[in-house]
């Protein structure tokens, strides 16, 4: 037998069957694709999907031509040829085996019949197999048929997982801008895959001041999604109380580093700022924030005054001030806006992030971060997304607002999160 068609052949049909959404359906889509595909070439011509309950399999669906048994007869999971099937995750047995209950089997209608474990043994496919197949080409060809089933189970918990993921990140993403004093406020985040370990967000604090937050877990996917939970979690049950934003930071730290996810890391920026310009501000490793003077049209940057967070639990993090005059602006940002590539294998850098803040230096908040984001995406046209990108603009024009002014509308997500 040609086990390395058979392997394509059995990939092309289970990528063609539509995903439930439930995993039994899934399964039991693929147990009839097995029958209804292989019946020539491994001799299946029926089957039964079971599921593990405590310490049962219990009968989720028959398909082919195997006998029509009433769903939820269970077999316990001390069942010879079940602990052989998770044992060694695939098993061949007929009536003749000392170690099978030959009325159980009766009861099946089943002479000879081959088990398959999946699933971490959440999940046993059993097969009812013609008597003249061989054995060796049979579970040969069965032990290729489960490594792809385990693949399509786990791959159905993983997008549980990620839609868990996308969940939480759009719960966490604030829903307004900030509105104090004469701020203009914008943000924008762009995630490399569909979840990302890019966050920020915008605590009211009085009604003359609001803190601003952007953090940005090492890596991206799932794990560095939880990681930005934790941090939205730990900036909402810190800030606010009588704890000083830095003394805020540490105990945030301590809490990363203890964490089973500690192998990972995030950098944060946090900022405090009151409605007469003043800053106070902690950052763990994050990349500067970028802050234009209107009066000089220079730069200067709210460097590091401490470590990313989660390596280390003791380390100690300061807290500096600033000032933004009227006029000024203010860029926060994610590595990823650098750091993007073209299809030269140039990054973008700084100093193009520079000349676009100068550019844009009368332009809304909104404006800005819009042209931000898709200068880099022309930059980086035809390239894949390397990193998350997110970026908060903050200017102080100098006008005060009219106090009748409605509530700025959510920030948009750039593009948005997957549905």
């Amino acid at each position: 037998m040609d086990y390395r068609a058979l392997l394509k052949n059995v990939e092309k049909t289970l990528s063609a069957i539509e995903e439930s959404d439930d995993v039994v359906s899934t399964v039991a889509a693929v147990g009839e694709a097995v029958v209804g595909n292989f019946r020539n070439e491994l001799g299946i011509i029926g089957g039964r999907l079971y599921q593990l309950d405590e310490s049962d399999y219990v009968l989720k669906r028959g398909f082919g031509r195997s006998k029509r048994v009433p769903e939820g007869l269970t077999v316990p999971m001390a069942y010879g040829p079940i602990r052989r099937a998770l044992d060694e995750g695939v098993v061949l047995a007929d009536l003749k085996d000392p170690f099978v209950d030959r009325e159980l089997e009766g009861r099946l209608g089943v002479s000879r019949f081959a088990a398959v474990s999946f699933g971490d043994g959440a999940f046993l496919l059993s097969f009812d197999v013609h008597p003249r197949v061989a054995a060796d080409d049979l579970l040969i060809s069965l032990g290729i048929i489960r490594t792809v089933l385990d693949s399509k189970v786990r791959s159905e918990k993983l997008e549980g997982l990620l839609e868990e993921a996308r969940r939480i990140q759009q719960s966490i993403l604030p829903r307004s801008c900030p509105e104090v004093g004469d701020y203009e406020v914008w943000a924008l985040t762009s995630p490399a895959e569909a979840v990302g370990g890019d966050f920020y967000d915008f605590l009211p604090l009085t009604p003359d001041s609001f803190g601003t937050a952007i953090a940005d877990a090492s890596g991206h996917g799932l794990l560095a999604a939880l990681l930005v939970r934790d941090v939205y979690v730990g900036l909402q049950m810190g800030i606010g109380g009588d704890l000083k934003i830095a003394r805020v930071i540490e105990r945030l730290n301590r809490i990363l580093n203890k964490s089973r996810l500690a192998t990972k890391f995030v950098s944060l920026f946090y900022g405090e700022f009151e409605a007469n310009g003043e800053i106070i501000y902690v950052n763990a490793g994050h990349p500067g924030p970028l802050h234009l003077h209107a009066r000089t049209r220079s730069f200067s940057e709210m460097e590091s005054t401490g470590m990313v967070l989660g390596p280390s639990p003791n380390a100690p993090y300061g807290r500096r001030a600033a000032k933004m005059e009227p006029g000024d602006l203010l860029l926060l940002y994610t590595d990823g806006i650098v750091e993007a590539h073209d299809q030269r294998g140039r990054e973008f850098g700084l100093d193009r992030v520079r000349r676009i803040l100068l550019d844009y230096r009368k332009k809304s908040a909104r404006e800005t971060a819009e042209k931000i984001m898709a200068t880099v995406r022309e930059f980086s046209a035809g390239r894949p997304a390397e990193d998350d990108m997110t970026v908060v603009v903050i200017r102080r024009p100098g006008r005060l607002r009219d106090t009748g002014a409605t509530r700025a509308p959510a920030p948009s997500l750039s593009p948005p999160l997957p549905s």
